[in-house]
């Protein structure tokens, strides 16, 4: 028997053919589809001088990743903001496969929120998909104004047209004052998305799933207590999220509030099946490291049970006696086979087998770095009491430094791409070898089929021998769109 995705491929592939080859919108037909587009050849990465001290814009650069090309795995432009202070942090698109009916829309502009400075900016990618270029600013000041949101940090393109951001707090970096912000087709403020009185207490990432008429949002922290660094203290003092917050959508009421208890701190990325027939997702809890699946029950209600758990490392020489991974980012593959995820801390990057989310199996592991690497003062205690640390291996001669952060995995499921910058604050906290020299970018090669990772050895982006002195890179995004910022209706 045909599976629920083959059939919703099948079906807009059908509906695709009735409507013509050049009446589709941007993106693709399904999630399936989406595998067979063509192979990344370009991808776009927000780099971050904000924090460093080093006193620049931060940059979009854009990498070549063409194996083919004399100028594989470097930085071929840099386009710097024309402000300083920013923090570019995560990035989206103004249309994606949500408006793969609507043959006006187009993936052109890449959406950059700035966590820090509250700034917006819209980057036109399709006059020179090489060399974007700056095309709008939506200012601070007029956000504030018209919505009293700030520390604007996901976008995702809606089917409308419009574009909706998650702000985690108001100016002063209350948590209390975070919500989402909209954004007309034109990067115009038009106000806030969920219903008044709708805005719980912290706020971070989000996805919607329009099937089930449900977006799910995610907690990180008040503004003013992680832009200072961390602090186990804010956690006590409750200065940081464990709840999921589950909306009508697109109606924007806030219906129900998933307590994750401690077994759920700081849960960061949110992330649905593909599938958009399906009621299930994960998301990151950093601090507790698991992998907390959500799922809607047959009451029409929203469950929630521990599907991952990666354990806490004892540590000689740390601020801790025990250093937890730290999952910072997690995707899941077009197809809803795998789950990777990344652990910043322990500097491991793990492949689960998500065929039965509700036992995810591990199948592969890859180590790109870490706080008790070989070469650092931090040591690992087995649980027989006996000494280790983790043999990273050099990659082009270049010692891996801080640990796996950001990673965006190939269409095709086949390569997964890797940075290794958090947060400016947190990085120089954590890694200052990182802020001083810079960040770096991997490709690491996946076994789809049977599963497993390996870096690729070929290929290397060292952020610590740009022009202007080192950057640390973050998100990345492909022209085409990807299995991060796409969503199917």
């Amino acid at each position: 028997m045909a599976t629920d995705m083959e059939v919703l491929q099948n079906g807009n592939a059908a509906a695709a053919a009735v409507n013509g080859c050049c009446k589709k919108g941007p993106g693709y037909a399904s999630p399936l589809a989406a595998m067979d587009g063509p192979k990344e050849s370009l991808i776009y990465v927000t780099c971050i001088y904000t924090g460093t001290g080093r006193g620049k814009p931060d940059y979009l650069a854009t990498v070549d990743i063409d194996p083919k090309s004399p100028s594989y795995s470097k930085v071929i432009h840099r386009l710097p903001m024309p402000y300083e202070g920013d923090e570019l942090h995560h990035s989206g698109w103004n249309s994606c496969s949500s408006c793969y009916g609507d043959p006006s829309a187009a993936r052109r502009y890449l959406v950059l929120p700035s966590l820090i400075s509250g700034r917006i900016y819209a980057i036109d990618t399709q006059k020179d998909p090489k060399a974007p270029s700056l095309y709008k600013v939506v200012q601070p000041d007029d956000v504030i104004k018209k919505t009293g949101l700030a520390f604007p940090h996901t976008a995702h393109c809606l089917a409308s047209g419009e574009i909706m951001l998650s702000c985690l707090g108001d100016k002063d970096g209350n948590a209390e004052g975070n919500g989402f912000l909209l954004l007309d087709s034109d990067f115009n403020v038009k106000g806030r998305w969920e219903k008044p009185g709708h805005s719980p207490l912290f706020g971070y990432d989000f996805w919607y799933q329009p099937r089930h008429n449900t977006m799910i949002s995610s907690t990180w922290g008040a503004p003013s207590a992680f832009t200072k660094g961390f602090n186990l203290q804010d956690v006590a003092d409750g200065n940081y999220g464990r709840h999921l917050h589950v909306y009508t959508w697109p109606g924007g009421e806030l219906k129900q509030t998933l307590d994750l208890g401690n077994t759920g701190l700081l849960p960061l990325e949110v992330r649905f099946l593909h599938n958009p027939s399906e009621a299930i997702g994960y998301v990151g809890c950093a601090l507790t490291s698991n992998m907390v699946r959500f799922f809607k029950n047959p009451d029409g209600s929203w469950g929630h049970e521990v599907a991952i758990s990666v354990k806490p490392v004892k540590v000689q020489n740390w601020i801790l006696p025990e250093m937890p991974g730290l999952i910072t980012d997690f995707l899941i593959s077009l197809d809803d086979r795998f789950l990777y995820l990344a652990n910043w801390l322990h500097g491991d990057i793990r492949q689960y087998n998500i065929e039965d989310p509700v036992s995810p199996k591990l199948t592969g592991q890859v180590f790109v770095g870490g706080v008790f690497q070989k070469g650092n003062a931090v040591l690992a205690e087995a649980e027989d009491g006996s000494i280790y640390q983790v043999d990273v291996p050099e990659v082009q001669g270049h010692r891996l430094r801080g640990g796996p952060q950001m990673i965006q995995l190939s269409l095709d499921g086949k390569r997964l791409y890797v940075t290794n910058s958090l947060f400016s604050t947190w990085d120089r906290q954590f890694y200052p070898e990182m802020v001083e020299k810079g960040g770096h970018m991997l490709q690491i090669d996946v076994d789809s089929e049977k599963g497993g990772l390996a870096i690729n050895p070929r290929f290397f982006v060292d952020f610590g021998a740009e022009p202007d002195g080192p950057s640390l890179a973050h998100e990345m995004r492909y022209p085409g769109g990807d299995c991060t910022s796409d969503i199917w209706i």
